[in-house]
């Protein structure tokens, strides 16, 4: 009777949590919009910043956000491929994939502030790199890399052994395999995880707080040790924090509307990669 019971409250109970979860989501965004549409404007988006966030545009801060968004993708991505074929394809071990299990999704759970710390005292300390564009997207690939390899690792679960079985019947060694059918049938999972990889990443302040980005000053990055980045996440944090001067909350809601939408492109685009794996591996059956 009981389980009877359960069995119906268990469907109710997750349509309940959807629902809040959309409601909260729907709030959020139709408040930060209601707050922010009337700050944007062409010159809002084309202009550089003036007297400390109340006058002039971001776009120094969308440009620096873009460059670290590059800088996370060319680190995550052969760190993410590499990690996920040791883990899925060449590692034989069962123990010793529950451990690389064990240590991403730690990973995936770490503070993002332990990444700024870590940073400042590797890259602008020891290095003596100062604040710079490239510790900043190192630290980012880092704060996305569970998410990237986690999509790769299931992608690559998906491919019919039978195609790999083929490869090694014409000659290849695991290297070959890995390079013919394992990369190119995983491209799919990998585009995932890296468009949700920098949606989260792109949205972090922590991490770049003390080793890439400033408020004012910066314009674009000239080399790689004391270039620095202007940067949305951390624009919106000063603004927040310091300023009240009711034009530059304006303009900082609009900033905020500005980063939602690069987000939601982010992870919009994830969805076109989503159907493209899940129609390969329905044809593959």
């Amino acid at each position: 009777m009981l389980d009877k019971l359960l069995n119906r409250l268990l469907p109710i109970v997750c349509f309940v949590c959807t629902l809040l979860t959309f409601l909260l989501l729907v709030g959020v965004i139709s408040y930060v919009f209601s707050r922010g549409f009337s700050a944007l404007s062409w010159e809002f988006l084309s202009t550089p910043t003036k007297e400390a966030g109340s006058a002039g545009g971001i776009l120094y801060q969308i440009l620096g956000t873009l460059i670290l968004g590059f800088g996370t993708t060319i680190f995550v991505s052969p760190l993410a491929y590499g990690y996920a074929l040791i883990h899925s394809f060449f590692l034989k071990s069962g123990k010793r994939k529950r451990l690389m299990s064990v240590f991403i999704y730690s990973l995936n759970g770490f503070p993002s502030i332990i990444f700024g710390i870590f940073g400042f005292f590797l890259f602008v300390k020891f290095l003596g790199w100062g604040k710079s564009w490239l510790a900043g997207g190192i630290l980012l690939a880092l704060v996305s890399l569970p998410t990237v390899t986690v999509a790769i690792i299931e992608r690559i679960k998906e491919i019919p052994s039978l195609h790999k079985e083929a490869a090694y019947a014409m000659g290849f060694n695991g290297e070959k395999v890995a390079w013919s059918v394992i990369i190119p049938q995983s491209l799919g999972g990998y585009f995932t995880g890296l468009f949700l990889g920098l949606a989260r990443a792109i949205g972090e302040t922590a991490p770049i707080l003390f080793t890439a980005t400033v408020f004012a000053g910066a314009t674009l990055p000239t080399g790689v040790s004391q270039s620095p980045v202007l940067s949305l996440p951390y624009h919106l944090f000063v603004l927040a924090q310091d300023s009240y001067n009711p034009q530059a909350l304006t303009n900082g809601w609009g900033a905020a509307l500005v980063l939602i939408g690069i987000v939601f492109t982010l992870s919009f685009l994830a969805l076109p990669a989503r159907m493209i794996v899940h129609q390969k591996a329905k044809n593959d059956e």
